[in-house]
């Protein structure tokens, strides 16, 4: 199974990268540009009997290691 887990900054958690992204995109012409928020995106792959078997191990590897739970959140999408 696959699947795409994003790493996303929870609700008022600065996010430095978004907002110099953002300050660059307004110098370059795009003024319309209100926010830019920056995540991260793991493809993983894993060798399991079911879906809800795969969704369990994908979880405890974002709690261990992928997401820092003080300040992250996450989100899985299943791609196969």
């Amino acid at each position: 199974m696959i699947a795409d887990v994003y790493i996303y900054l929870k609700e008022g958690v600065a996010d430095p990268e978004g907002e110099a992204t953002r300050k660059a995109l307004r110098l370059l012409g795009f003024k319309n540009v209100k926010k830019v928020s920056s995540r991260k995106v793991f493809r993983i792959e894993v060798d399991a009997r079911n879906k809800e078997e795969a969704e369990r191990e994908i979880r405890s590897m974002c709690e261990k290691l992928l997401a820092n739970p003080v300040i992250q959140k996450y989100s899985i999408d299943w791609v196969e």
